[in-house]
């Protein structure tokens, strides 16, 4: 029962840091990871992509694109050789976002 219960406190420490990062940067932590993600990619990357590496399933994943586009911090573009395919990129605006984030908000108290 002492794991159950830890468990509990790690999940509640983990809902107020993300409670925390959506209050002060206006963002969710799975836009945050997002931002960040793309910011350390030297190429732009397809949604499917961005999906394993944030590990989320499609569907989440271009929720989370389009709440992160439609506030002007990142940029879709049609594929030059498939126009199927959208590949999407960091905006200045969420460069600047990322380089403010005070990543010490992020610590996980000792429970």
């Amino acid at each position: 029962m002492k794991r159950l219960c830890r468990i509990r406190d790690i999940q509640h420490a983990i809902s107020n840091i993300e409670h925390d990062f959506q209050e002060k940067y206006g963002i969710c932590f799975n836009e945050g990871t997002l931002l960040c993600t793309l910011m350390n990619t030297e190429k732009m990357l397809t949604s499917g992509e961005i999906s394993d590496l944030l590990g989320l399933s499609h569907s989440n994943t271009s929720k989370i694109i389009s709440s992160a586009e439609d506030k002007g911090y990142i940029h879709r573009e049609l594929g030059h050789e498939d126009k199927r395919h959208m590949y999407f990129s960091i905006t200045s605006k969420g460069k600047e976002l990322v380089e403010t984030v005070d990543f010490s908000i992020l610590d996980i108290p000792n429970i």
